[in-house]
């Protein structure tokens, strides 16, 4: 089960989709007789982990299969966490290979730095500067990075809160 989670990070769209089942419906709200006729919305759930992810926003339902596969993925890397010993932790080598925390966010690769930087965040008490630190960048870097992110960025507060931190302010 540990070596599936990391994988999802990576892997690509076609492999991701084996661990998923997805489905059409009808969307509901405005779109009139074209809406109430075709069955364009799509919900799909990866099922180890039973996260799911729908999109509806368009009236083909090929456009909201790819929004709701990104969300799906996005919802998976923020929401599971993978142990990291900081202890000697040393930062794989398509961290930089990729651009670390400046990676674009639609490359695939984004959801890899973003899972590790929670995952490091996670190990370290959601302290910033101790992530900053293990991943060798400041900690603006990270709080920039994060920013840029609107749902990782709740998800940090979030755990923070949880953990009695103050929350990280814009």
């Amino acid at each position: 089960m540990q070596k599936h989670q990391a994988d999802t990070r990576v892997i690509d769209d076609e492999h991701f989709l084996r661990d998923c089942r997805w489905e059409a419906f009808r969307g509901s709200g405005p779109g009139g007789q074209k809406r109430n006729k075709t069955s364009s919305a799509v919900r799909f759930v990866h099922i180890p982990s039973g996260i799911e992810a729908v999109a509806s926003e368009s009236r083909s339902q090929a456009r909201n299969r790819e929004f709701a596969l990104r969300r799906l993925r996005h919802r998976v890397i923020l929401e599971q966490r993978r142990p990291v010993e900081l202890t000697g932790f040393e930062l794989p080598a398509w961290w930089r290979a990729c651009g670390g925390l400046s990676v674009p966010r639609p490359r695939l690769e984004y959801l890899a730095v973003l899972g590790l930087v929670l995952d490091v965040l996670a190990a370290g008490g959601w302290r910033m500067s101790d992530a900053a630190q293990v991943l060798g960048v400041s900690t603006g870097a990270v709080s920039k990075f994060l920013l840029a992110d609107e749902k990782a960025w709740a998800t940090v507060n979030a755990a923070r809160t949880a953990c009695g931190l103050r929350t990280l302010v814009n």
